[in-house]
């Protein structure tokens, strides 16, 4: 894995930390899967899924203890962003701040370029 300056996707304190939680009651192995996807309201959506499986060519991401991989095609849109969780009035969840997204949707899951 390239040094952390080095990444091209970064995570968060606050997401590091509730990927630990999530992942506590998973069975062992299993990390957060973060990919892009057509459709959504702006045109792409992320998608969060927990998973044990890694291919050769994913980019994995370690922080205190979490663990997050991208597919190569999902690197390619989400190159410099930020994986944050947030927890405000209307609910909990993990948003991307994506410098590349020209739009995206009030609830942070889709973007367009």
């Amino acid at each position: 894995m390239p040094p952390l300056s080095q990444t091209p996707i970064a995570v968060s304190e606050r997401a590091a930390k509730r990927i630990l939680k999530i992942t506590a009651a998973e069975p062992e192995g299993t990390v957060l899967r973060v990919s892009v996807s057509g459709g959504g309201c702006s045109g792409f959506q992320y998608g969060f899924d927990l998973t044990r499986e890694r291919a050769d060519d994913d980019l994995v991401i370690e922080r205190d203890g979490a663990t997050v991989v991208i597919d190569p095609v999902s690197i390619e849109y989400m190159t410099g962003s930020e994986i944050d969780f947030v927890d405000s009035l209307i609910g909990q969840s993990f948003q991307i701040r994506n410098p590349n997204a020209t739009a995206s949707c009030g609830c942070g899951t889709s973007f367009s370029l």
